[in-house]
């Protein structure tokens, strides 16, 4: 790559977005400028003297620059330079490792304590050893470790050897609210002087070591965190990094796209890197290494050989698996329950009235639909009350149009007075046999209005509640895990599947219901199954379905998804989680006024 000394025939730089390369000339090489632009699938003129060309694909396809008439005026920007050097190195780097039976140039796990430097002051685990080593081999990296492993710690660790060497001075860290304690916890017990953090909130610290950010406020922030990266040789860590799986597409991808380019090191930490497939994969490593990460991907899964991609992608992440953690098995097992007739007739007739009324295109319907068929394989009923302003955003529904004077809504008015959901009904009966063995429970459901429905029906057992509207959440679970009396905890995912712990005191878990991602129910399982864990520790988790409806659906998307991503991971854990036990309903032969008397039995009322 030319520094300059020659004259500039070609200019190479970023745009403002970061996410594509602007290429310009001067009138002498006009027709080589077109003709050059012409070779890149994504390449446009921008005007006479300057096109531009989406970063991965140039990235991918350096060697077409290889046809410029005069190499030697090849001028980079120093960003595009740095960025371009480091993502050719670590490429290099990794085909080395898989022609090599001994990896050259790794770091060994037995001097990373030395690399830490002397202001290093936090114990590490074997594999966070290993992990760092790994990391530390590369100029940028990506950490898929299972929740509990230490991604936290080893991601600073990795910080404070660069930083020992020079190479970084700061880091920008991305993450949800809800791991904000964590990062602060760790940045002040980890260094022998705690680590200056500032949480962007409005106010800036430009002295800050540290500055955390959340993906919401990311787009609105960008050029005030472009120039704190700029200001000085920055690190960036993208924590529960499955959040920007769209890259480009969706609003976070495309702010941590253009942030990506202005820092020295780039890592990311997530343990469901691909919660839909492959192409979530591309996103997160071709954040890591834009083109070569999303090529590499492309290339491993082509021929439809698992195996033999996850030995082609193993050397670009580390991955600390729940084996490795020595983690007791999590017992999972499927639930079927059957609708009773009125049920099953509502249902039957929802699903004739809206088949043909939306198309493949339509994916905001499609979405629409899927959640109301999700709504009335629980209970039909959910359907007329629609969302609510305290369902998270992606489940906010209007009310289902069913004309007044129809008889689907004759029945669906008065189902509840008829029928109680089977689903329901076994969500009672396993809350109420593991109370009777002082086992507390955490109830999983998606709809806000089915999870104040099971908070009645349970009322005997002084249920905690926490959803998007929750204002005391914290006095919500400091009481599941407190309070004897209180033996079960009721949320959705969405809500609660990130960033909190409840393995000590809970595990049993029961899904009312389930969507199709996959990453949100990996993420909500490890609430109760996560390091920590006495050996030994029965953990149970119950998955329930009504039979014929979306929820079988839902079943075999989920084990495909997860059956690809512990083949990628190589990690058996997960494939075993695509695979449910189906086992017996207990309350399939119980009345709603069977469930009353056994809940009074229970209650020694």
């Amino acid at each position: 790559m030319s520094s300059g000394t020659a004259e500039t025939s070609l200019h190479l730089g970023f745009d403002e977005t970061r996410t594509r390369v602007v290429l310009r000339t001067t009138d002498s090489y006009q027709r080589d400028l077109v003709q050059l632009a012409a070779r890149f699938r994504t390449g446009g003129q921008l005007g006479p003297l300057s096109a531009s060309v989406a970063l991965d694909e140039l990235l991918a396809d350096l060697a077409v620059l290889g046809g410029w008439p005069h190499r030697e005026g090849v001028e980079w920007s120093p960003e595009l330079r740095a960025l371009v050097s480091g993502v050719i190195r670590d490429a290099n780097t990794v085909k080395e490792w898989l022609v090599s039976a001994q990896p050259q140039g790794e770091a060994d796990a037995g001097d990373v304590v030395n690399l830490l430097g002397d202001m290093w002051d936090a114990s590490l685990s074997e594999f966070q050893l290993r992990d760092i080593a790994k990391l530390l081999s590369l100029q940028h990296g990506a950490n898929f470790s299972v929740p509990g492993a230490g991604k936290t710690r080893v991601a600073l660790a990795v910080y404070a050897a660069q930083r020992d060497q020079q190479r970084v001075s700061r880091v920008l860290v991305v993450c949800p609210k809800s791991a904000y304690e964590s990062w602060r916890y760790e940045t002040a017990v980890c260094f022998r002087y705690p680590l200056r953090v500032h949480v962007l909130d409005g106010s800036m610290d430009q002295w800050a070591e540290v500055l955390i950010v959340n993906y919401e406020r990311l787009d609105r922030s960008l050029a005030t965190l472009a120039t704190w990266l700029k200001a000085a040789p920055s690190m960036i860590i993208l924590d529960e990094a499955h959040r920007m799986k769209l890259g480009v597409r969706g609003t976070y991808g495309a702010a941590c796209m253009a942030l990506g380019p202005l820092a020295e090191r780039r890592m990311i930490l997530t343990g469901t890197p691909a919660p839909n497939g492959s192409k979530d994969l591309e996103n997160l490593l071709g954040f890591v290494w834009p083109g070569h990460g999303q090529r590499t991907v492309v290339q491993a899964v082509a021929g439809g050989d698992l195996a033999r991609a996850s030995s082609v992608l193993r050397p670009l992440f580390t991955r600390t698996t729940k084996q490795e953690l020595g983690l007791p098995p999590v017992h999972l097992r499927m639930r079927y329950v059957d609708m009773p007739p009125l049920h099953d007739e509502i249902y039957g007739s929802l699903v004739g009235g809206m088949r043909g009324g939306t198309t493949r295109d339509d994916l905001s319907s499609l979405g629409k639909t899927a959640l109301r068929l999700l709504m009335a394989a629980t209970s039909p009923a959910l359907l007329l009350e629609g969302g609510t302003r305290y369902e998270p955003l992606a489940y906010q529904l209007p009310p289902l149009d069913i004309p007044r004077g129809s008889s689907l809504y004759s029945l669906m008015q008065n189902l509840p007075d008829y029928e109680l959901s089977p689903k329901y009904k076994e969500t009672v009966a396993i809350v109420a046999e593991n109370a009777e063995r002082g086992r507390k429970t955490l109830v999983w459901t998606t709809f806000v209005r089915s999870l104040t429905t099971l908070e009645q029906m349970l009322g005997k057992y002084s249920p905690a509640v926490v959803f998007g509207g929750t204002s005391d959440r914290d006095e919500q679970l400091r009481r599941f895990r407190e309070d004897p009396s209180c033996a079960v905890l009721i949320s959705n995912p969405a809500t609660l599947g990130e960033g909190i712990s409840l393995h000590h005191v809970c595990h049993d878990a029961v899904y009312v219901d389930r969507d199709f991602m996959a990453g949100r129910f990996l993420q909500s399982l490890d609430r109760i199954h996560r390091l920590g864990l006495a050996p030994g520790t029965d953990t149970r988790v119950t998955v329930l379905a009504a039979r014929n409806t979306i929820d079988e659906v839902v079943a075999v998307r989920l084990e495909k998804k997860l059956e690809f991503m512990g083949k990628i991971l190589d990690d058996p854990t997960v494939q075993q989680l695509a695979d449910l036990q189906e086992e017996p309903s207990v309350a399939a032969g119980l009345a709603p006024g069977d469930i009353e008397a056994l809940l009074r039995h229970m209650g020694g009322s």
